[in-house]
């Protein structure tokens, strides 16, 4: 799978690239998500792997089964990929080129753990709280992990904020056996 993050990147950058070009990265968007979930059947799979078959009769599948979800240059890009030998990393690429559209939009998701559901109240509070801390559009998505005992942890990307009381505590004990 990092063998194809790595494949992955410089296409997801220039699909980017070209979807902010042709103002089109919802289209871009729903092209990449839905070539994604093709690599997940399992036809595609062996389509993939196929030796009779060519790169170019591999890009044309896609093509043909993505249709009018292509945009302007989406068939040609897809054909890119097929020469490259690049189709099995249409999950990385889709996921590369969110990553990149979020940070160009500014968004970011953030997963909320907490000890107890949390009321529409605690959510906005902390949601602001975050859209200043982060200078970005917050999403939020909520779920209750009982273990955590009180508090919340927080995960925006690459940044995790244990404000639970399971947290301090481990926090404590590292400080206190040292």
């Amino acid at each position: 799978m990092s063998d194809h993050i790595t494949q992955a990147r410089p296409y997801a950058r220039a699909a980017f690239e070209l979807a902010r070009e042709d103002g089109a990265l919802d289209a871009w968007s729903a092209m990449l998500a839905e070539a994604a979930r093709l690599t997940d059947d399992e036809r595609i799979e062996r389509l993939l792997v196929d030796p009779q078959r060519t790169s170019s009769d591999k890009g044309k599948v896609f093509v043909d089964l993505l249709g009018e979800l292509l945009p302007e240059r989406g068939a040609n890009f897809l054909m890119v990929l097929a020469r490259q030998q690049r189709l099995p990393a249409l999950a990385s690429l889709s996921d590369l080129f969110e990553a990149e559209r979020a940070e160009f939009e500014k968004r970011v998701s953030v997963e909320i753990i907490s000890a107890y559901p949390l009321d529409e109240a605690q959510k906005d509070k902390l949601a602001q709280a975050l859209k200043r801390r982060l200078d970005r559009e917050i999403t939020i998505t909520t779920s209750v992990d009982e273990t955590l005992l009180g508090g919340v942890v927080i995960r925006a990307g690459d940044t995790v904020i244990d404000g639970s009381a399971r947290g301090r505590l481990a926090r404590l004990s590292s400080v206190l056996n040292h």
